[in-house]
């Protein structure tokens, strides 16, 4: 049965193989590899679910690719060599040399004497001498994923990956347990350009907060692009992160919270910081806005509660970022109602568990009529 690697916050495990089995035919996890990162199979294979997904996108899987061979590992630094051997001969011929691409590799067995840099510097380069296809780790349009893992004797045992796949020992006594997971595919087919789904962004000098890329990685996911000097809400806005990040964009904010801002948004005349939660905010006459962000720490029913209430001051084309924070039990269960409460008023144009989101999702609304 066709097999791929799908990826997600090992926190929603649960909530991710559901998204798969409902939108595969007779998915299954094979293995967990690491935390949050299965092995799986389906009779639609990764082309069937993937091509669903990119109309649909899953809110918890991260990322997925094609397992297209199990290559057999010996533990030792010679796997390298014999990976970018037969990736050369293996994968080399059904890369488009007209289109970039990016070689992503992760190592979740420690005890292998090699890193990802590695894997990509070796794989990439025999690729790039065999097609002439260009390199391009931040815009690739295919990507050949790599994940280096060691399976419980079991799992190994289950699944016959080939005559060469090495899994026994010289004497045959031994099964080997250590494979990399090899799959090329188009970039937008695996949901995330980067590796897993683990979007990081360089920590910036001046910056507030760590949830500042929370919405970075939102903007870039959910491809918004802010209107020119355009006017931004964002409640329960302290510290300032997010409003910094509005900033950094030539939005101008109306911070709305009852703390205090980080003191060196003070001088920033395109900041109006109103000292009052959101609700006060709401009963003294608020302006209009282009978008409004909302990231407090409220139950996720109560925040779509106050989106549906500050509807009123979106502009007619009017956008909105928020999280539902999903601690605990019944998680699907809240989602549900939440967004339910949402749709009286919003589209809702995306929802993901977002690589810097924690026990939360992020969700894109639009304003309808």
């Amino acid at each position: 049965m066709p097999q791929l690697i799908l990826t997600c916050d090992p926190d929603f495990n649960d909530l991710a193989l559901d998204e798969f089995r409902r939108d595969s035919v007779y998915g299954a996890p094979v293995a967990e590899l690491s935390p949050g990162i299965w092995l799986a199979e389906c009779d639609d294979g990764f082309w069937g679910v993937a091509e669903k997904w990119l109309e649909q996108p899953p809110i918890f899987v991260r990322h997925l690719y094609p397992v297209d061979a199990a290559i057999g590992l010996t533990g030792t630094a010679d796997d390298v060599a014999g990976l970018a051997a037969q990736v050369e001969t293996e994968f080399a011929p059904a890369l488009d040399p007209d289109l970039p691409y990016s070689v992503q590799s992760r190592i979740l067995d420690s005890d292998l004497p090699y890193k990802p840099f590695d894997v990509n510097i070796a794989l990439s380069g025999v690729l790039t001498q065999a097609t002439g296809a260009a390199v391009d780790v931040r815009n690739p349009e295919q990507v050949l994923s790599v994940v280096c893992a060691r399976l419980s004797a079991e799992d190994a045992s289950r699944f016959a990956f080939g005559p060469d796949d090495r899994r026994q020992t010289t004497d045959g006594a031994e099964r080997n347990t250590r494979f990399a997971f090899v799959g090329l595919s188009p970039t937008d087919l695996n949901l995330s350009d980067w590796a897993g789904g683990v979007r990081r962004f360089a920590r910036e000098e001046g910056q507030i907060s760590r949830a500042e890329f929370k919405l970075l990685e939102a903007l870039e996911v959910f491809r918004i692009d802010l209107p020119p000097r355009g006017v931004a809400l964002d409640l329960g806005a302290a510290p300032g992160g997010w409003t910094r990040v509005l900033r950094q964009r030539e939005q101008f904010v109306t911070a709305v919270d009852p703390a205090e801002l980080d003191p060196r948004l003070a001088d920033d005349k395109a900041i109006r910081h109103k000292r009052m939660t959101a609700e006060e905010y709401l009963a003294d006459e608020p302006d209009e806005f282009d978008l409004i962000v909302n990231d407090m720490r409220m139950d996720a029913r109560d925040s779509a509660r106050l989106m549906v209430a500050f509807a009123g001051q979106l502009y007619r084309h009017g956008l909105v970022l928020m999280t539902f924070k999903l601690p605990g039990s019944d998680r699907q269960k809240i989602i549900t109602h939440a967004t339910s409460i949402l749709r009286q008023r919003y589209e809702i144009l995306g929802a993901r568990q977002l690589f810097h989101n924690r026990s939360e999702i992020t969700l894109f609304l639009a304003k309808k009529g």
